[in-house]
């Protein structure tokens, strides 16, 4: 009876290790270059008080993308072909439409990203840079199949977590004010616009609605009450693992800041300043690898925004998201094209940034409140609607971090 127990223990573990990947591509959207800049801020400037943040943030993202997956699963339809099939057209239109623009927009400061750190580690000028990160992005999405991007993007992820042990191995941490400041929030003085930056911007549209088209790569019967109740269960622990991944990298960067630039009174905001930084602190080793997990982080979020711009375009069809399919191509275009071009035009790369973050701040409400209205309802998700008790904590986050969008939108005025 043991041995039939343990090897259906092992069967169960074994399933699930193939499973993870999906959460893993959503995670790169929280561990992308604007998070590098507004971590790096926070340790900098306030040392380990505000690694809190990144725990309440963390929880959030997992709470709505949870929530994104079931949706793709129960119905079978992403979030954009959900929209299309249950949305007056109107309104419709208005939630596809800007999140298409939400896409580019990301998708303009993940280039940035890769173009900052190919600056870095080669004196590459940033606007040559964003071509030659638009032209690998876009080689990488139209010569893969999703199941080879996938594999990729966990090869990234990896070497952006080896990257930060290594930046941490070689700096003293306090860990017993690090423990305090992950569970005790605090408000230093003059800390609330990189709270916001954290914590407001840690959903991102896109991953909202690449989360529910990349989780039906793995196939299931729709009939079978068993095979969904399985597809649910795993589809959160893959979330939950991977998010914390996401948390432990975000933890990093500001413990890195803290013990490396807070001890010794210097504030920074750039993350190109902070590369350059870290040589007289640590040595070039420490710059370098740092420059080359910024490039993976940018590369790897690059390949997912277009990625979710494509399932977004296709989804306008009624069609899901398949790289074979010229709608979808076309949505990658859309959303790729414009953006490395937006970072040619733009007259710094700090500009940039901002203006990215602004148009991510209006469209967010509107993407959060059309998936909680989704998943509310009978007529989409049936009996896997949300309960109420789902409904009263996915409404008070979705309210959080409209909140903190908009103050943060507010604040950059």
């Amino acid at each position: 009876m043991k041995l039939f127990h343990k090897n259906n223990t092992k069967t169960a573990a074994v399933s699930f290790l193939r499973y993870i990947g999906p959460g893993l591509l959503v995670t790169v959207g929280f561990i992308d270059p604007g998070n590098w800049a507004s971590n790096i801020a926070a340790g900098s400037q306030y040392g380990y008080a505000l690694l809190w943040m990144v725990t309440l943030s963390t929880f959030m993202l997992i709470v709505l993308q949870h929530n994104a997956a079931h949706l793709g699963i129960v119905t079978g339809k992403c979030l954009s072909e959900a929209t299309t099939e249950y949305l007056p057209s109107w309104l419709r239109n208005i939630v596809l439409g800007t999140a298409v623009v939400a896409a580019v927009s990301t998708a303009m400061a993940e280039i940035l990203g890769s173009a900052i750190a190919l600056q870095m580690l080669f004196r590459i000028p940033i606007k040559i840079g964003s071509l030659l990160t638009l032209a690998v992005v876009l080689i990488l999405q139209f010569t893969n199949s999703y199941r080879k991007i996938e594999k990729i993007i966990i090869g990234f992820v990896s070497l952006i977590g080896l990257s930060f042990l290594f930046e941490i191995l070689m700096v003293h941490l306090d860990w017993g004010a690090a423990a305090s400041g992950w569970v005790v929030p605090v408000f230093p003085k003059n800390s609330m616009p990189i709270i916001m930056s954290v914590l407001g911007a840690v959903v991102m549209p896109h991953n909202l609605f690449l989360h529910s088209e990349v989780i039906q790569s793995r196939q299931w019967n729709l009939q079978e009450e068993a095979v969904i109740q399985k597809q649910l269960k795993f589809e959160f622990l893959d979330t939950l693992f991977s998010m914390t991944i996401g948390w432990a990298i975000n933890s990093a960067m500001i413990l890195m800041a803290a013990a490396t630039f807070f001890t010794k009174g210097q504030s920074v905001s750039d993350l190109a300043q902070a590369g350059g930084m870290l040589t007289p602190l640590l040595g070039g080793a420490a710059s370098t690898v740092f420059a080359l997990a910024l490039l993976f982080a940018g590369l790897s979020s690059s390949i997912t925004a277009g990625m979710a711009g494509g399932s977004i375009f296709a989804g306008v069809f009624a069609e899901p998201y398949n790289i074979r399919n010229r709608r979808t191509k076309a949505g990658i275009l859309i959303t790729m094209v414009p953006a490395a071009l937006a970072v040619l035009l733009i007259s710094s790369p700090f500009d940039g940034l901002i203006y990215s973050q602004m148009l991510l701040s209006i469209q967010l409400p509107i993407t959060i409140f059309t998936l909680i209205w989704l998943t509310s309802s009978p007529r989409v998700m049936g009996k896997y609607a949300n309960s109420t008790r789902n409904k009263i904590l996915l409404w008070a986050i979705a309210l959080t971090v409209t909140f903190l969008n908009l103050a943060l939108l507010a604040s950059l005025f």
